[in-house]
């Protein structure tokens, strides 16, 4: 299990003794078969489009184990052994002002934190918006569903219009996975989730149209513990940093 602490106000992570120092000082299936008709071979490229390019068939298949069943649907278990330790599920040190229960997002280096208690959080391994995509603020769970129906919004039909008009909670070829987790803000519907994906490859990656992807087990359990008005923070100084300076080495990830 990785350890790390994490510091909002330096917007970075540190390692124990630098963390210790400065918080003192200044801290508060993607084998795709030819198809007959031209809505087949859309919705088999569905996966491609969202991950923004067509993995090969058999880099993408080690990506999965095996099938399970969940709320009466099967789906693509993942190959831990093929996802890079850094990105699975893990418990980390972390310094936060945030309550407890809040979920906290770094889009640089790819992290969900779920914060826990005892200075601690859940963190998983994510894939975030590419450029121009992405969305930084604050929001609410305001509402979240198993094996959501995928409806792709204007924007992403105008770009690619031979998208279906919908892909049925539960198919294999559906992008949003096993759950999705709506945000809102002050009550409007930002058109920002955290979902999952059946493209486990792109975790890690700047892959999505701005929503927040997790690999299927991951997301499936992070649903349970984030009931409906759960706080998310998607972390805005990071993305600025980013812009201007290199990011820092982060030991726990080496």
């Amino acid at each position: 299990m990785g350890c790390e602490l994490w510091c909002d106000t330096h917007g970075r992570r540190m390692s124990f003794p630098e963390a210790g120092t400065r918080f003192r000082k200044t801290c508060p299936s993607l084998g795709l078969e030819m198809k007959n008709t031209r809505r087949e071979v859309v919705l088999g490229g569905l996966a491609a489009v969202t991950a923004g390019a067509l993995p090969l068939p058999a880099f993408a298949k080690s990506y999965f184990a095996g099938t399970a069943v969940d709320n009466g649907v099967t789906y693509k278990t993942t190959n831990f052994d093929a996802i890079d330790k850094r990105w699975h599920k893990q418990v980390v040190k972390y310094l936060s002002s945030e309550p407890q229960g809040t979920v906290v997002i770094d889009t640089i280096h790819h992290m969900l934190y779920l914060i826990m208690e005892n200075k601690t959080a859940i963190r998983y391994g994510i894939a975030v918006g590419k450029e121009g995509f992405k969305w930084y603020g604050r929001a609410t769970i305001d509402n979240k569903t198993t094996w959501p129906k995928w409806i792709p919004p204007k924007e992403m039909l105008e770009r690619n219009p031979d998208l279906p008009a919908f892909v049925d909670g539960g198919s294999m070829k559906n992008p949003l996975g096993a759950r999705a987790m709506y945000l809102f803000n002050d009550g409007s519907d930002t058109g920002y989730r955290v979902h999952g994906t059946i493209n486990p490859e792109s975790i890690g990656k700047d892959a999505s149209s701005g929503c927040i992807r997790m690999l299927q087990e991951h997301v499936i359990d992070l649903y349970k513990r984030c009931p409906i008005g759960t706080a998310v923070w998607v972390l805005p100084h990071i993305a600025d940093q980013a812009n201007r300076t290199k990011l820092p080495v982060d030991p726990t990830l080496q």
